[in-house]
């Protein structure tokens, strides 16, 4: 199995970027997606979640109206907009894979099957 994650770079605050995750090995209609980040000095954390039919999304509370998160079963992708970017959501992107389409712990790391390497968002001020 395999994501693979592009689309970071450098933008300025205020910009928008949007980021991709690839996946194959994987039948992709069958899992949940989501991304998640990692800032410098700081632990992983939730960003967004979608449901295996896209019905279902699932935010962090600073994203919430800045990013969208969307997939295209045909493609075997998902997809991250990422608008209104701030330096605080300088990370490192990654995306992951879920083949439980529901719970509550959706922001837990632990439960995810598949990462991505990963992919370097730096927002400058």
């Amino acid at each position: 199995v395999q994501l693979q994650a592009s689309g970071g770079g450098l933008v300025q605050a205020g910009g928008s970027l949007r980021l991709s995750c690839a996946a194959s090995e994987l039948t992709f209609s069958l899992y949940a997606m989501a991304w998640f980040r990692q800032a410098p000095g700081k632990e992983r954390e939730f960003v967004a979640r979608i449901s295996r039919s896209a019905i279902l999304t699932r935010y962090e509370d600073s994203v919430k109206g800045r990013f969208t998160i969307s997939r295209d079963n045909t493609k075997n992708t998902v997809y991250l907009q990422m608008n209104s970017l701030k330096p605080e959501d300088t990370a490192v992107y990654y995306c992951a894979a879920d083949r439980r389409n529901l719970g509550d712990n959706y922001y837990d790391e632990r439960r995810y099957d598949y990462w991505g390497q990963g992919t370097l968002v730096t927002v400058s001020s």
